[in-house]
């Protein structure tokens, strides 16, 4: 602590216009370092509330307490804002069994917003790949009864890298690079006709008798996700259906391919919600002292999956954004903007809750119908819709920075392909090198919430973390949390995005702001397009 006190005294003397910051800052870091709580926070959201499914009990729980931890530390303007999303489900509990030829629990997760065996469900499999619609034909006749196995058995793969890691300083500077920009309006097409597809295909598995769906998880470990994305209202799949740990789904295909076909016994004790179609995203205020000079935002993530409890992906994120909020609370610190902080809610399917605020507050894309579908309709496409019609708050955004990448230590920032905010940014990175604060990185990310503020042509950020295992590991797994979580790393940035809100709060002039987008022209106009049905 005593070098990086010296490192942030040494680097303010450095400038006079910087000299008045350096009380803040320090008071900054004497209380994300020594007065942390969001080791307490990031356990209260992992493992007392739990997984955090948008629309779920377990949401609608986290929504209320972050609202009054952000009034117990004395912010202002606490409120929730709605956004039009569909339907509230969650796991009771469930089991899958293989029952013959000899009894084995297997590692499996019901598929989000798919209905309950209403009961134990026992019924042979039948290895049955379906990856597109012509695909229906092979299996016309043969499924009736089945529990039908949808997903290719993949072998498993050699481990070549390590599953947990931490940046060298290599690896960050080769993440500094200009990366073409590209357009192709036909992608978000493709999207939706994959989304489409997996209507179909329900609606073919229960019109021709099947009992249920099984897929094949995507990593190995016994790791399971559960993911799915027919959530809206009217739209949710008829048929139950599970995901199976890849280790077990092939052990399952084996059997089916030597013969007889094994059996399984499934019971999915899940439950649906249409009290409340409506989704919320959580806001909160330090009011600035200059109510004309607008805002910056910092953003994360609240909902979650439900294999795990939602601790790297994203408790860890938002938990430093609600420690931000403490730590510059707690100063008593009056910035000059207004600082907000924003927990975003169904980012996992789609980035619907950012998209909603950017809507209502900043920007609209395309006409008035554009994006008025059900569910993820909404979000394919989103970035292709012209013009771009700023709204009258469009300007009062001066910066927002996200966290959406795991537990890991912030190692600097990606500038998003906004190379204006560099030597600002190295500035501001500056009392910070010694926590391992250095890379700034011109290319863009995706992903996550602070793509639509960009496709408008707002600086939002992303910053840079350390990927530890969030990538290889918890990442929607079942594997997803406290323990995952790294408590010196989330000190670290929850106090480095203090400061920055700071910075960006106090600046003379906001940030240097890309222009409004308009439509680029095709950046292939020779390529041919594939049907991904052929």
């Amino acid at each position: 602590m005593r070098h990086l006190l010296l490192a942030a005294t040494a680097f303010f003397a450095l400038s006079p216009a910087a000299a008045q910051d350096r009380g803040p800052v320090n008071r900054i870091i004497d209380e994300g370092m020594n007065h942390s709580q969001v080791m307490v926070t990031a356990e209260h959201l992992s493992d007392v509330i739990g997984p955090r499914l948008t629309n779920s009990p377990a949401m609608r729980t986290a929504e209320g307490w972050t609202q009054d931890k952000y009034r117990e530390w004395g912010l202002k303007n606490v409120h929730k804002e709605a956004y039009p999303f569909g339907r509230g489900w969650w796991i009771e509990k469930s089991s899958v069994r293989m029952v013959t030829p000899r009894p084995i629990q297997l590692t499996a997760i019901p598929i989000a917003w798919t209905p309950a065996t209403n009961g134990v469900l026992t019924a042979p499999v039948i290895v049955a790949p379906i990856a597109k619609e012509s695909d229906f034909a092979k299996w016309r006749g043969k499924l009736a009864g089945k529990i039908v196995m949808t997903s290719f058995p993949e072998p498993a793969r050699d481990l070549t890298k390590a599953p947990f890691n931490r940046y060298t300083g290599e690896e960050l500077g080769k993440l500094d690079e200009y990366q073409q920009p590209t357009y192709d309006p036909q992608a978000a097409d493709k999207r939706l006709k994959r989304l489409d597809f997996t209507q179909k295909l329900d609606a073919f598995l229960k019109a021709e008798g099947a009992v249920a769906m099984a897929t094949m998880a995507y990593r190995d470990g016994k790791l399971v996700s559960g993911e799915g994305y027919l959530f809206g209202t009217g739209e949710t799949p008829a048929l139950p259906a599970v995901q199976i740990a890849a280790e077990d789904y092939r052990r399952l295909a084996r059997l089916a391919k030597i013969g007889p076909a094994p059996t399984l016994e499934i019971e999915s004790v899940v439950r649906f919600d249409d009290s409340d179609p409506n989704a919320y995203n959580i806001f909160a205020d330090i009011p600035g002292t200059d109510p004309k000079a607008g805002y910056v935002m910092a953003g994360a993530h609240l909902d979650s999956w439900v294999a795990g409890d939602g601790a790297t992906d994203n408790g860890a994120g938002s938990a430093m954004i609600m420690e931000a909020a403490r730590i510059l609370a707690a100063t008593g610190i009056r910035p000059k903007r207004t600082i907000r902080f924003a927990l975003w809610s169904g980012e996992e399917q789609g980035l619907l809750g950012s998209m909603a605020f950017v809507q209502e507050h900043l920007a609209t894309r395309g006409n008035a119908t554009s994006g008025t579908g059900q569910g993820m309709q909404r979000y394919y496409g989103f970035t292709n819709r012209w013009p771009v019609t700023p709204r009258p708050g469009f300007n009062d955004l001066a910066a927002y920075f996200n966290i959406d990448n795991g537990s890991g230590k912030l190692r600097g920032i990606y500038t998003e392909g906004n190379p204006a905010v560099v030597p600002i940014f190295q500035e501001w990175m500056a009392p910070f090198r010694a926590m391992g604060m250095t890379q700034i990185a011109n290319r863009p990310t995706g992903g996550t919430d602070h793509v639509f503020m960009q496709s408008v042509g707002v600086p939002g950020f992303q910053f840079i973390q350390d990927p530890l295992d969030y990538g290889s590991v918890t990442h929607h797994s079942n594997a997803d949390t406290f323990d995952h979580l790294r408590g010196d790393d989330m000190r670290q940035g929850a106090t480095v995005l203090a400061a920055f809100l700071l910075n960006a709060a106090n600046a003379d002039k906001a940030l240097p702001r890309p222009p409004v987008p308009t439509q680029p022209a095709v950046t292939d106009p020779f390529a041919y397009s594939k049907d991904d049905d052929d």
